[in-house]
């Protein structure tokens, strides 16, 4: 494949220049919609379409707080201020407005009695309809006017959240960049996993149908982290082909064959398991995954496809413009990264223990946390929508508006009175009030006032006691909703399928590792490793977030913690392929075991933290943003994958692989093994042919000479003990000898037939 994409390259590259400037707009067109983070299924989303359907909306869309300093609500010019203003709102966008005058709830006025608010239900589509009145809500008269609720409130989020994205970019670009030539080395290799990652962001959102907006960030972040892993993996491969002395077609297709092998499984292997979150009845989790998952396999394409086509293209050039200094191929026996993996090759257990010991430490911290949702606490302090809310439980009855909604059917509402009786005498229960009936439906709704934090597990507690209330022959059906029970169920939904979704991802790793690895042993050995790395960088995230370090003390957002999952356990996958195919290329060449750990590691322990150096680097910009769940994303991908990369890839899998033993590649079959060793030589290369051999003056032939990266060879240093072929004609194919453990010297003839050349290669 790789001397076909060579022979192809131009019209691949063209090609993709087309596609990308087709998919561009599709790609930008704004089709992300909103994730609904409701189990269908539950009792909470059965409410919240139940009262929509049969009660015209389940709360208001808009709250507007009106305050005046000396007059009391109960003045008539208050009453005619708000209620002028109101009657200035189109009925072609409003349902319904509701003020204290109209309901005559008490709950609409505050303590002070200096403060009410009106309520606002929208018609059609909710953000539309709050643009085309928001700027008509402010017009009271000698009143003080505030927005808020759950429409204002999205809306604000969307805006701060563009506003963050812009200062994200402003300050990641650059930084990304700079870490780019650091890694790659040169400016134009620097371009090389940018040009994969467009492509695959690209690609991945013109084919994506219209999906939650969570799925962009899984879309972009999971791109960029697979496009820099693969680039940096072909790139390295590509690099020590050309220093070899290979052609670039002869480069091309031996990158191909090796380091794109392992994108091709690692490719298949993250899409395949993320596509499992299609399990979750969720909208936004079945939106991430198949996000996650469609990015994936366009980023393993773009990476087999057009980055060889552009080495093919650049070959030796792909170095120009040279920023750090080529030092060189390292020697096998020198470096960071072979004292690194000799020690873990020496001590393994050492090394199983303590990292072991410091993960299940920090997966500990994971017994406090608490997941839920957005609220306005995300917002940032000075934020309207969050005023407004704050007001709301500060100067008023408290959860006046996100009381515990239930729905009673029964043949007559007389037979939910017992019923509101036994909810009434709960703890923490303040009110009991019927707020609607359907008679068509046989149905009462009814809304549970209480004094605790909707946000709490007591109110959680409260939830599961009105569910449990026994509800009399009369009653067919008790369906309990609101703010808190959708949280509440929420967590029960996440719980029941993550043991399935465990099941069916184990199953694809599983099948997929042990096809392309040969092992069944070593895939099952990375599955407790993943969970350590995901259980403890949740350990940290929770200590962090709700220790109050990141300026909020509120609960997880559980759509950002599966974002994290999701960008983290790609990057894990990826790296955990890397590290084996070539531990396990080592051992089918030589069939030492330790030798083959710390070869793996130290060939792609480079790849593996340079791109998680670069991954946190763009996600540690987002701890600026002024919206709390982006900050949590930003660091809970920072901690995720710094945890992954250093003490579970760099660590603790080459000291489990090490203690492991030969056994660890069962059933992987010796024969494969043992041919791979009887010729470790290359393939015999053709001789120049007989009229280009060199002459000598007196027209006979003569020995051709040798030659090192073009300068003679110093016999004895270079040649010894190897010494040159007394005739061309005779030699059928190169000469060999041993040099090093794991490598060979070579004579292979030049192509212009000028002669031959010492060159060293791995076995």
């Amino acid at each position: 494949m790789g001397r076909l994409v060579y022979r192809g390259r131009w019209t691949l590259l063209a090609l993709s220049l087309v596609a990308a400037l087709l998919l561009a707009p599709l790609a930008l067109s704004g089709r992300a919609a909103g994730g609904a983070f409701e189990d269908p299924r539950s009792g909470s989303a059965t409410a919240a379409r139940w009262s929509e359907q049969w009660y015209g909306g389940q709360s208001p869309d808009v709250v507007i707080i009106y305050r005046h300093p000396a007059v009391t609500v109960y003045d008539s010019r208050y009453k005619k201020a708000v209620h002028d203003s109101l009657r200035g709102l189109p009925d072609a966008y409003v349902r319904r407005r509701a003020t204290y005058w109209t309901t005559g709830s008490k709950e609409m006025v505050s303590k002070d009695e200096h403060s009410t608010y009106a309520l606002v239900t929208l018609k059609g589509a909710k953000r539309e309809s709050y643009a085309a009145i928001a700027g008509r809500l402010r017009s009271a008269k000698n009143l003080y006017v505030e927005v808020g609720g759950a429409v204002p409130m999205q809306a604000e989020l969307d805006g701060q959240a563009a506003a963050d994205l812009a200062r994200v970019s402003a300050i990641a670009a650059p930084v990304l960049l700079v870490l780019l030539v650091v890694v790659f080395g040169s400016l134009v290799a620097a371009l090389l996993p940018l040009v994969v990652g467009l492509l695959a962001v690209l690609g991945a959102l013109a084919l994506l149908p219209e999906v939650s907006v969570y799925s962009w960030y899984a879309v972009v972040l999971l791109g960029l982290g697979l496009a820099v892993d693969h680039s940096l993996l072909m790139l390295r491969a590509f690099r020590e082909e050309i220093r070899g002395g290979a052609t670039s077609e002869q480069a091309v297709a031996r990158t191909m064959a090796s380091a794109g092998r392992a994108v091709t499984v690692s490719g298949a292997t993250v899409a395949a398991s993320l596509l499992a979150l299609l399990l979750f009845p969720q909208p936004f989790l079945r939106s991430i995954g198949l996000g996650a998952a469609v990015v994936a396999l366009v980023a393993a394409v773009a990476a087999l496809l057009v980055l060889p086509a552009l080495l093919g293209v650049l070959g030796p050039r792909v170095d120009a413009l040279r920023v750090i200094p080529d030092l060189g191929p390292v020697r096998r026996d020198a470096g960071g990264w072979h004292a690194i993996a000799s020690s873990v090759v020496r001590r393994p257990v050492a090394y199983l223990v303590a990292v072991t010991v410091v993960l299940v430490a920090l997966a500990a911290l994971l017994s406090h946390v608490q997941f839920g949702n957005t609220d306005h606490r995300a917002l940032p302090a000075a934020s309207e929508s969050r005023r407004v809310a704050e007001t709301l439980d500060r100067d008023f009855p408290r959860n006046a508006l996100s009381p515990i909604d239930v729905h009673v059917l029964a043949d007559d509402s007389v037979y939910a009175r017992s019923f509101m009786d036994q909810v009434e005498r709960l703890p923490h229960v303040t009110g009991v009030e019927m707020v609607g009936e359907s008679k068509k439906n046989g149905a009462v709704r009814l809304a549970v006032r209480h004094d605790l934090d909707p946000m709490s597990a007591e109110a959680e507690g409260l939830v599961t006691l009105i569910r449990s209330v026994a509800p009399g022959p009369d009653i067919h059906l008790v369906v309990v909703g609101g703010p808190t029970a959708a949280r509440l169920d929420l967590r029960n939904s996440l719980s029941a399928t993550l043991p399935w979704l465990a099941v069916v991802v184990c199953s694809v790793m599983l099948v997929l590792l042990s096809a392309a690895l040969g092992s069944l042993v070593l895939p099952v050995r990375a599955l407790p490793a993943l969970v350590l790395s995901a259980g403890a960088s949740f350990g940290v995230l929770a200590w962090a977030f709700q220790g109050g370090l990141l300026g909020f003390t509120g609960p997880v957002d559980a759509s950002v913690a599966m974002l994290i999952v999701v960008v983290a356990f790609g990057m894990s996958v990826d790296h955990e392929v890397y590290l084996v195919s070539r531990a396990r290329a080592e051992w089918l060449r030589t069939g030492g075991h330790a030798e083959a750990v710390a070869v793996g590691l130290r060939e792609t322990g480079g790849v593996i933290t340079g791109a998680a150096l670069l991954l946190m680097a763009v996600a540690g910009t987002f701890a600026t943003a002024g919206i709390t769940v982006v900050r949590l994303l930003g660091v809970g991908l920072c901690v995720a994958i710094a945890v992954d990369a250093v003490l579970v890839r760099v660590l603790l899998g080459p000291a489990s692989m090490r203690l492991l033993g030969s056994a660890g590649w069962w059933p992987l079959r010796s024969r494969e093994r043992h041919e791979l060793r009887e010729d470790p030589s290359p393939a015999p290369l053709p001789l120049p042919p007989a009229d280009r051999r060199p002459i000598t003056a007196g027209g006979s032939e003569r020995r051709p000479m040798l030659t090192i990266k073009g300068r003679p060879a110093v016999f004895g240093a270079d040649t010894d003990p190897v010494p040159a072929p007394a005739e061309p004609a005779e030699v059928s194919r190169p000469g060999w000898e041993k040099v090093a453990e794991g490598r060979t010297r070579a004579v292979r003839a030049n192509a212009d037939g000028s002669g031959w050349t010492w060159v060293e290669v791995d076995e």
